[in-house]
C-alpha cells in the first residue's frame, strides 16, 4: 500500500515509518515547515510539507490507501490548552476530512490511554474488581487530569464520530513506549535520560504500563490489517512501578538506582511554585518553567492497562521491557544524550 503518516518525524512516528517500509509499503509524511528532520533521514519516503489545520490537506492524500494519523502537541504546562486543542481536536477533525475526501480506504488513528483515564485503583495499581483498566473503561472527560489528556479525549472523539459516520478508522491506545529515536525526549525517555546521567537521587512512588516502541509501531500495521472499525485498541505490555524500572536501568547500565524515595507533595508545590510563581517571570526572557503541575499530579497515581484484546485479536507483540530499556539506553549513549 502508498501510506499517509502525519508525525513521522517524532517518535512513535519514525519507528512507524520504519515498520512500513520495512514490510515494503510506499510512504509519504507530513512535515511541518520548521519540522527537524533528523529522525527521517537517510529513508526512502516522500516528503509533504503542511499542517495538520490546512484547509488544502487532502490533496496531498490523493493516491494513498491508508493514513495513519500519529501527529499529536503533547504538553503538561496549563498555558497551552489552546495549542492543544488547535493541534489534537482540531487538527485531528481535519485531517480525517482531508482523507475522507481524498478517498483513503483506511484510517489507524494513534490516541492515547491518556484519553481512557484511569480506575479507581489501590496500590497496586488494580481498580475495585482488581483488574487492570481495559478499552472499555472511560474516565468522565471532567476527571481527565489536564489539558493534554481533556484533547486527547476530545480528538478521539472525533474519531468515533467520523467511524459512526461511515469513515473506515481504528482506534489505538498506546501506554508509554520506550526504545529507538526518542528525539525530543519523551516524558518516559526523560526517566531513562536523568536516570543516565546521574540526575535521579531520589523517585515518587507511581507506576505505568511500559512497552517496546517498535511494538506500538507494530500494532499501528496489525491495527490497519485486523482492527474493527470504530474499535480502540490499547498497545500496552507490562504494569510496572517506576523503582521496578529504574532497578532495571540499574541492572543494564550499572549505575546505582536510587533508593529512597519522596512524597509527591514535595516535587507537587516545586512545580507550583515554578508554573505559577515564576513562569511569568521568567517568560520575558524566553525562559519556561521546569515541571509541569499536571505532570506531578498525573504521577500520584498509577496508571495500569490491560492489553489482552490487542494481544488477542491483532497479534500485538510483547517484547521484553528489559529490551526496551536497553535498546532505549543505547540509543541515547550513540546519539550523545548522556554527554
Amino acid at each position: 500500500m502508498k501510506a499517509f503518516v502525519t508525525g513521522g518525524t517524532g517518535f512513535v512516528g519514525a519507528n512507524l515509518v520504519r515498520s512500513l517500509l520495512q514490510d515494503g509499503h510506499e510512504v509519504r509524511v507530513l512535515v511541518r515547515h520548521e519540522s527537524r528532520l533528523d529522525n527521517l533521514r537517510g529513508l526512502e519516503i516522500e516528503l509533504v510539507r503542511g499542517d495538520l489545520n490546512d484547509p488544502d490537506l487532502s490533496p496531498k492524500m490523493v493516491g494513498c490507501d491508508g493514513l495513519f494519523h500519529v501527529a499529536a502537541h503533547y504538553s503538561l504546562w496549563q498555558s497551552d490548552r489552546p495549542r492543544l486543542l488547535q493541534a489534537n481536536v482540531l487538527g485531528t477533525r481535519n485531517v480525517l476530512a482531508a482523507a475522507r475526501q481524498a478517498q483513503v480506504n483506511r484510517t489507524v488513528y494513534t490516541s492515547s490511554v491518556a484519553a481512557i483515564g484511569v480506575g479507581s485503583q489501590n496500590s497496586q495499581g488494580r481498580d475495585a474488581q482488581g483488574q487492570s483498566v481495559d478499552e472499555s473503561h472511560q474516565s468522565p472527560v471532567e476527571k481527565l487530569m489536564g489539558h493534554y489528556k481533556k484533547s486527547k479525549y476530545l480528538a478521539e472523539q472525533e474519531a468515533v464520530k467520523a467511524a459512526q459516520a461511515g469513515q473506515d478508522i481504528v482506534i489505538v491506545n498506546p501506554t508509554s513506549p520506550i526504545g529507538p529515536w526518542d528525539l525530543k525526549p519523551t516524558p518516559t525517555g526523560d526517566i531513562i535520560l536523568r536516570f543516565l546521567r546521574r540526575q535521579m537521587p531520589v523517585y515518587v512512588e507511581t507506576g505505568l504500563n511500559f512497552i517496546h516502541v517498535q511494538d506500538v509501531a507494530q500494532g499501528h500495521l496489525l491495527a490497519f490489517q485486523k482492527g474493527k472499525t470504530g474499535d480502540r485498541y490499547i498497545l500496552g505490555h507490562q504494569n510496572l512501578t517506576l523503582k521496578q524500572v529504574l532497578d532495571q536501568l540499574s541492572q543494564i547500565t550499572g549505575i546505582p538506582a536510587p533508593r529512597r524515595s519522596i512524597p509527591a507533595w514535595i516535587p507537587l508545590s516545586v512545580a507550583w511554585v515554578d508554573e505559577c510563581l515564576l513562569a511569568p517571570l521568567l517568560e520575558p526572557w524566553g525562559k519556561a518553567p521546569s515541571i509541569p503541575i499536571d505532570g506531578v499530579r498525573m504521577a500520584k497515581q498509577p496508571m495500569y492497562y490491560d492489553s489482552s484484546k490487542a494481544i488477542a485479536q491483532l497479534g500485538l507483540p510483547q517484547t521484553p521491557i528489559s529490551v526496551a530499556l536497553k535498546d532505549a539506553v543505547d540509543w541515547f549513549v550513540s546519539n550523545g544524550y548522556t554527554h
